[in-house]
């Protein structure tokens, strides 16, 4: 896991990177942050200019200059050609998809992707005579054999939605790019800070900024990063769909991303922390998280990431769901919504078996994802440890 990915053209070091990517306040009267720039007309000085489109910025879906300050930004990051945005992470999956399918084309999905872009492939892909065919995330270079002369995407997500399986990106990249397939993922766990993702070879990057780069809960947002190859196909797209975020929400990602790298350090010192001691607990039957040695693809995460986040899962021993009701209801620290990467702890239950078709979950109890923010530790185990017991009390 070497930092060499995350230095810039010039040397400098992340952090220092983070500060100032994206930021221009010699063109913005010293003011250090960029302005929201709220509109949708762009008034030209001439006829010429007008026919011509020739001017920064032409209409209000196209950008703005709050817009470019995050998209430029993104991409120096994430080692990109360039970046466009989307109103939410789904909508940048959606985007990146339909930038690259047509008709009668065949795609390959890993069975853990997160299960709206799953419901978006069987559903409106189906629709438009794109065929999804699901792999296991653990079969490596063996999704070879599942291409076709039509295969046109591979898209995966590192690690797993949900079961948090690690994935050989490099290796199924490389694959498709020998064969003119395009490698989508969804790198929204580890961000580019921890997965570089243009430099481990994929040709789209898909990250919900709804959950690190905000870090508050409080915006929603998509960005899709590119390589020189698809970066044309992608921007067309985005200028076809028109699917722009609002300038508000851009304002606050580009606000989370200059302390990004500082919260990611803490959300992993805390996630592992807690993932550890929900380890030893006797009702734990399995902790899901890839930096743990027992987690299917832990020696990828060692080779090829940076770091871990605050987002991980257990498997419970049998419990009936009347128990882990109880121990949830009663849970003061932890809420209980479908989000992460806020500052404050979060828990869902979780069943997969539904909407898994190529690989084979049985996780012998219930299963918990948490979130893990950034309250004292402490508190949290003695928040869990009461979970516990009213989960106990009433098995």
């Amino acid at each position: 896991m070497s930092d060499a990915d995350h230095e810039g053209r010039d040397g400098r070091r992340l952090r220092t990177r983070l500060v100032g990517a994206g930021r221009r306040p010699s063109e913005q009267f010293g003011y250090v942050n960029t302005p929201i720039y709220r509109g949708s007309t762009v008034l030209f000085p001439t006829y010429h200019d007008l026919v011509t489109r020739n001017a920064p910025f032409t209409y209000g879906t196209a950008g703005s200059p709050t817009t470019k300050a995050l998209t430029d930004a993104w991409s120096e990051l994430s080692g990109a050609a360039g970046t466009v945005l989307a109103p939410t992470g789904l909508a940048a999956v959606t985007l990146a998809l339909m930038s690259v399918v047509a008709a009668g084309d065949h795609i390959l999905v890993v069975d853990s992707i997160y299960r709206p872009s799953r419901i978006f492939c069987d559903g409106v892909l189906k629709r438009l005579g794109v065929e999804t065919e699901y792999f296991d995330p653990l079969m490596g270079t063996e999704v070879a054999r599942l291409m076709r002369a039509n295969t046109s995407v591979v898209f995966l997500e590192t690690p797993g939605s949900q079961t948090f399986e690690v994935p050989d990106v490099p290796a199924i990249a490389a694959l498709a790019r020998e064969r003119g397939i395009c490698s989508i993922l969804d790198n929204t766990w580890a961000t580019p800070l921890f997965f570089p993702p243009h430099a481990r070879g994929v040709d789209l990057a898909i990250e919900a900024g709804t959950k690190y780069l905000s870090g508050h809960s409080d915006l929603l947002l998509g960005l899709v990063s590119a390589n020189a190859r698809f970066l044309p196909q992608l921007q067309a797209t985005a200028d076809a769909f028109a699917m722009c975020p609002g300038p508000e929400d851009v304002f606050l990602a580009l606000r989370g991303l200059r302390t990004l790298e500082l919260r990611l350090r803490e959300a992993q010192s805390q996630g592992l922390a807690m993932a550890r001691w929900l380890e030893a607990r006797p009702e734990v039957a399995r902790v899901l998280h890839p930096a743990f040695p027992s987690c299917p693809g832990h020696e990828l995460w060692r080779r090829d990431f940076h770091g871990a986040s605050g987002l991980f899962s257990v498997l419970l021993r049998p419990a009936p769901q009347k128990a882990v009701a109880a121990m949830l209801d009663g849970l003061e620290l932890f809420g209980m919504g479908f989000s992460w990467g806020g500052y404050e702890s979060l828990v869902i239950p979780f069943d997969c078996r539904p909407y898994r078709t190529a690989t084979d979950w049985r996780p012998g109890g219930p299963a918990l994802r948490f979130s893990i923010g950034l309250e004292d530790v402490e508190d949290l185990k003695d928040d869990l440890a009461r979970g516990f017991e009213r989960l106990a009390a009433a098995s």
